[in-house]
């Protein structure tokens, strides 16, 4: 009797996902607990392991397709197929073949990431065509869109077609006695159609991913319910550099692990919030629940977009576990191995736009939350010191918040916390 393969229920507030990669073609054997097929939720991606050791025998969604938990996306039978019990096994499809073919002249470390996966294949492409950006050759989202979108256009085997003829195949025939409209004066050249003067003009239609249009309405919720306002300012970097240039070394020997500018900007969040205790707020209907422990989520990049992994009890962390954390988010993000339960609640999110140059911005707030801090890039500049001008490495930060639930004089007094505190951080440790 053949065992069905279900999408478990993945949290209360998903009821959507998206069948990602199959790891087994129909017809092939599989052991109990390995991994069967990829689901990509609007929050992470889950590996959906088989509950029997037996043979898939029918793949009733395919990779691409939207589902709901519940829904049967794959049969199992119990035991061995009937080709590995007579002894003999079947050869591959040829779409496997050649699947087969480009891994291996991939190298044993490209992984496509099955978003890409997806990107290539609507686009006719195979996976060796795109240029990896990811950590160990990972083919990420974006390298295959910057592959899909910069396509030549296509061409048959003979003569290449012109615009010119694409347009006569896509109006009607006409009758042969039908004159032409407009008759060229005699002894003139007949006009010749040529390739477009732009250059290849193509477009590729991708569907949104459950991240992505996640992602999509609680940003236009936020623009639309709450009233967001930003406050910026700017924080002289030369005393945490200082400190990392000295400890640095004996940090990451007794820690294992390096020490980086985002501890410092956790633990002077964490002690504004201490200070402000509005931002760490959130509006529950006609009341404001005021929270006294600090959940910080730190947006990280990964192969699915970006997510925002929350740090329970940020306030009890010591800089290392900080950086461990961050660290360990950074990479699970890229495999896609965050689990769902953290990426869920924070009362607080930063934001590090300056990992890839942005010199200055307004983050959008997660709701519910109430204020998001945004870090960018450091660049020396010339600053008045105590009446001299000096060249000094400087970042602008920046606080949006919901100005329903946060006045000004509070933003502006939060920031100016961050700030004193990252331009002295010996006061983190005395807490004053």
């Amino acid at each position: 009797m053949a065992v069905e393969l279900v999408i478990p229920e993945a949290g209360e507030s998903i009821t959507e996902v998206r069948v990602g990669a199959w790891r087994k073609p129909e017809g092939s054997s599989v052991a109990l607990d390995e991994v069967l097929v990829e689901i990509e939720t609007d929050k992470a991606a889950m590996e959906l392991p088989a509950p029997i050791e037996g043979t898939l025998v029918k793949i009733l969604r395919k990779e691409g397709d939207d589902a709901s938990p519940g829904d049967v996306i794959g049969l199992l039978e119990p035991g061995a197929s009937p080709s590995e019990r007579d002894g003999r096994t079947e050869p591959a499809p040829a779409g496997r073949e050649r699947s087969d073919r480009d891994a291996a002249s991939q190298g044993p470390e490209r992984r496509v990431m099955p978003a890409a996966r997806r990107i290539l294949a609507q686009g006719g492409m195979p996976p060796a065509a795109a240029v990896a950006s990811g950590p160990g050759g990972r083919v990420l989202k974006e390298d295959a869109l910057r592959s899909v979108g910069h396509l030549p256009p296509t061409k048959t085997p003979t003569q290449p077609a012109s615009a010119q003829s694409v347009r006569d195949r896509s109006q009607p025939s006409k009758p042969a006695q039908e004159p032409p409209r407009e008759q060229p004066s005699p002894g003139a050249a007949p006009p010749v159609a040529g390739p477009s003067k732009d250059g290849p003009r193509g477009e590729s239609v991708v569907p949104m991913t459950p991240l992505r249009k996640v992602v999509a309405q609680n940003l236009v919720r936020a623009q639309q319910e709450a009233a967001l306002l930003t406050t910026f300012n700017e924080v002289d970097m030369s005393e945490v550099i200082r400190l990392r240039n000295t400890y640095g070394t004996a940090f990451q020997k007794r820690h294992d692990i390096k020490l980086g500018f985002m501890s410092f900007f956790v633990r002077a969040v964490v002690d504004a919030l201490r200070t402000v205790p509005a931002i760490n707020a959130r509006l529950d209907g006609d009341n404001i629940v005021y929270r006294e422990y600090q959940d910080i989520g730190i947006a990280v990049g990964g192969g699915r977009g970006l997510v925002v992994p929350v740090m329970r009890n940020a306030e009890t962390m010591t800089f290392a576990q900080i950086e461990k954390a961050i660290a360990d988010f950074a990479d699970r993000a890229r495999r896609n191995k965050l689990e769902l339960s953290e990426l869920r609640g924070g009362t607080f999110t930063i934001s590090n736009g300056g990992i890839y140059g942005s010199m200055l911005s307004t983050p959008i707030v997660n709701p519910p939350q109430s204020g998001i801090l945004g870090m960018h890039a450091i660049q020396d500049r010339a600053v008045a010191i105590e009446g001299q001008v000096a060249v000094r490495p400087m970042m602008y930060i920046a606080l949006t918040y919901d100005h329903r639930l946060v006045d000004g004089r509070e933003a502006v007094t939060f920031l100016k916390r961050v700030k004193d505190l990252v331009e002295q951080p010996e006061r983190i440790w005395l807490q004053v």
